[in-house]
């Protein structure tokens, strides 16, 4: 039977991600979920890591050598599919995407994989390779996102901070509740994720000053009226401009356009 602690982290995390449960719930986007069941996840694997009866936790220091040997080992029992969520490029990029060449075996062969990136690392060459590669690889692009390795639903590594300074801590989890909860996390903000190509189109669209102005009052709830005299245009003019980015953005919704430019790195969340 799973912990008790591990089972509120797993209903935590399903209410995180559909935004159930706060005053707000109209601002409870995948930016929210994704902090919120961050803080859940690092917390879960801090209590599993001082659980030392349980075995279903392993934890080892950011060693490169250790990383990469560990990584390769979870793709290698994957047989139903890889979900890999980067929130940066470099050397960790490296170690994950390497990992998937060896997916290229017949053993392997087809397996689907999901890699979600910020927009920052799209250009870096792991991201790049990965996206270009013979691997059956999904590319999606989010905001913000925890580093996270998931294979086959059942097992995942996780980088967190440790407790105590020291650098980082990478984490093989293998509890169902855990495991589950991470899952669940991954498919929120892959739900809210654009494909590279949508993405491109949008920031060409979206990053001029003037969308950037609008954006602001539309993800801070301004009036049309307010709003308009703000950006020094016609109230007709900026309704034009509103409802173009919503379009641009697939928004129902004036505030959901907001939240989907902070999504998508349009916005910081200060900006909100």
């Amino acid at each position: 039977m799973a912990p008790v602690s591990a089972r509120a982290g797993e209903q935590a995390a399903i209410s995180a991600a559909s935004g159930a449960g706060g005053p707000e719930p109209g601002r409870d986007g995948v930016v929210q979920a994704l902090l919120q069941a961050r803080k859940l996840i690092e917390s879960t694997v801090n209590l599993h890591r001082r659980t030392v009866a349980r075995h279903a936790v392993v934890t080892m220091k950011g060693n490169d050598a250790a990383v990469a040997n560990a990584v390769e080992a979870l793709v290698d029992r994957a047989r139903h599919g890889i979900s890999i969520a980067l929130p940066a490029g470099g050397d960790r990029a490296e170690v994950m995407v390497s990992a998937l060449r060896r997916l290229n075996g017949p053993d392997h062969e087809r397996i689907p994989v999901r890699l979600l990136c910020t927009p920052g690392s799209l250009t870096d060459p792991a991201i790049r390779a990965a996206m270009e590669s013979d691997v059956n690889t999904q590319v999606k692009v989010v905001d913000a996102v925890m580093e996270m390795l998931i294979v086959d639903g059942g097992v995942a590594m996780v980088r967190s901070s440790a407790e105590r300074g020291g650098g980082d801590v990478v984490s093989v989890i293998e509890d169902t509740a855990s495991v589950r909860a991470l899952d669940l996390l991954f498919a929120g903000a892959w739900s809210g994720a654009v494909r590279p190509a949508e993405h491109r189109w949008i920031s060409e669209r979206l990053r001029t000053e003037s969308a950037r102005r609008i954006l602001e009052r539309l993800c801070k709830g301004y009036t049309d009226d307010v709003a308009a005299r703000e950006v020094e245009v016609s109230l007709r003019t900026y309704r034009r401009h509103v409802a173009e980015i919503m379009r641009a953005l697939g928004a129902n919704s004036r505030f959901q356009a907001g939240v989907r430019a902070v999504e998508l790195g349009l916005l910081s969340t200060a900006d909100c």
